[in-house]
């Protein structure tokens, strides 16, 4: 390889978004300026596949590290990424890709694939849940039990997805927490709690329209126990990106938050669902992660 030229990998997971993506090595090699950059490509094969590639990366003479799938994938990449002087890059395939939409990076896979060439690097907050690190969204309540329960469903996509979400939500009961936000407490039932670094669940879906990947901050978005006839409200303000005008929701900023629940749970991280206990901790880790936008 020219030492001129960056060293580029691309993480490719063939199943994200239910697209496959066997020709994409193709379509990367159309359109990857190849006077800048000489590309290598890793297909991902199991769940975690992606962190350990990345890992590996990180030790070598990568320049830029692409995360070609959804906000899971991006997830297991950039967790491996953080205070790294590596640069991560996205090719969004995700059925959401929230982090795509905020970052203004192109759904398109062409498009994006030719943002890389002429892209600017931006250092973004990174978040912690016990531990565990995400980018855009972490949630507790029913986001969390219908993630979860999607993550067994065979049908793949957002059809899918909203259909399984009506079917849920006429049984879902509101949860009760005891909520710490930069030590200030609160008594709260919810139907959710969002954590959000950025603005969306993705599909533009906004749940905390201000909230910003740069400002040292995250939103804990409250949504209160909700009748069903007051669900179309709650999505309309949604898809309008008016949440943080809404007497259904209450937003909240803050740095480092602790939340008790009454029993282990459900919580997702970037719409990845996993188990955790009562006790919750919740961290952001300002300007820790180098990512090419389309900002």
């Amino acid at each position: 390889m020219s030492s001129s030229k960056s060293n580029i990998l691309f993480i490719i997971n063939p199943i994200s978004g239910g697209k496959k993506k066997t020709d994409l090595p193709v379509l990367i090699d159309q359109y990857l300026d190849k006077e800048k950059f000489a590309p290598i490509y890793a297909f991902t094969e199991y769940v975690g596949h992606a962190a350990e590639l990345t890992e590996e990366a990180d030790k070598k003479n990568y320049d830029i590290i692409v995360a070609v799938g959804g906000d899971g994938t991006i997830n297991e990449v950039a967790s491996k990424l953080v205070h790294s002087d590596k640069v991560l890059a996205v090719v969004p395939f995700g059925s959401g890709n929230g982090l795509a939409r905020f970052l203004n990076i192109p759904l398109k896979a062409k498009k994006a694939i030719e943002l890389i060439n002429i892209g600017t690097s931006q250092t973004i907050d990174t978040a912690e849940l016990n531990g565990k690190k995400f980018f855009n969204m972490a949630g507790m309540g029913f986001d969390a039990h219908l993630s979860s329960v999607f993550a067994g469903n065979k049908k793949r996509g957002l059809k899918s997805y909203v259909e399984l979400g009506f079917k849920e939500i006429t049984t879902y009961k509101a949860q009760s927490y005891h909520i710490e936000i930069d030590g200030k407490a609160y008594d709260k039932d919810a139907f959710a709690i969002s954590i959000a670094n950025s603005s969306q669940y993705g599909n533009n879906v906004y749940i905390s329209p201000k909230s910003s990947l740069t400002d040292g901050y995250l939103d804990v978005c409250i949504i209160h126990p909700i009748s069903l006839v007051k669900l179309p409200i709650l999505a309309f303000q949604m898809i309008t990106a008016k949440t943080h005008q809404s007497s259904l929701v209450k937003i909240i900023r803050g740095k480092h938050i602790n939340i008790i629940r009454k029993a282990p749970d459900a919580v997702h991280l970037d719409g990845e669902p996993l188990q955790l206990g009562e006790q919750l901790e919740i961290k952001i880790i300002p300007a820790s992660l180098k990512i090419l936008t389309g900002v």
